[in-house]
């Protein structure tokens, strides 16, 4: 029997079979390894431990320069860690922390962090109040949205959106931060301090910090503080 130019004699076609699995182990293999690293709050227990020298046992530090991280969202967290080991955000005191860590490690610090109660600091009795209307209803005069818009009427955050969790956070440390988001230091490049680094929210808030006065920045890190 003569086979048409177009069929398959049987080694072929044990070859191409071959070759389609191979190339479906090879997708699945891919997939697998794109696949979103889950973080264990146990496994961070422990690998967290080096962090507590300066946030606090549990993540609730009594630096008031130094972030609460007790409570914060796992992905926040993670975004973060992987800004300082890239030197995208310029400290150095986390450089050499967290330059060995891998992304697992992240994860399970995260996840150890997020699942912690936070704790802290009174609001200031004389400024809260200011800052609470900022907060809730921002002002629509000077452009400025309602912060729980986005961080949440209670300041949880919004870990799909890449918002962190704001309650409970010293006043001194937002200060800073919406100093920094201001003057764009805050993902100031280690490497090249000319360059400003992004995040996928860092320009709005950028926008937002340079309407608010210095009153503004006092009083809703104030309210901040004392939100649980």
């Amino acid at each position: 029997m003569i086979e048409s130019r177009f069929s398959f004699g049987p080694s072929r076609a044990i070859a191409a079979l071959a070759a389609v699995l191979a190339l479906g182990l090879a997708q699945v293999a891919a997939a697998a390894d794109a696949a979103p690293v889950v973080g264990s709050a146990e496994a961070g227990a422990a690998k967290a431990a080096v962090c507590t020298a300066c946030h606090g046992q549990n993540g609730n530090s009594t630096n008031p320069e130094w972030p609460n991280l007790a409570g914060q969202n796992a992905a926040y967290i993670r975004e973060q860690l992987a800004m300082f080991q890239a030197k995208k955000r310029n400290n150095p005191v986390m450089f050499p922390i967290i330059e060995n860590m891998s992304e697992q490690d992240f994860a399970d610090i995260a996840a150890y962090f997020a699942a912690q109660t936070p704790t802290g600091l009174l609001a200031d009795p004389s400024y809260w109040k200011a800052g609470e209307a900022l907060f809730k209803s921002g002002d629509a005069t000077r452009g400025i949205p309602a912060c729980s818009s986005c961080h949440g009427p209670s300041g949880m955050g919004n870990p799909g959106a890449g918002y962190p969790a704001l309650r409970a956070q010293h006043s001194v440390y937002t200060v800073k931060q919406l100093q920094d988001y201001l003057t764009q230091n805050r993902y100031r490049d280690a490497t090249d301090t000319a360059k400003v680094n992004t995040t996928r929210n860092s320009p709005m808030m950028t926008t937002i910090a340079s309407r608010l006065t210095p009153e503004d920045i006092r009083n809703v890190a104030s309210y901040l503080q004392g939100l649980r």
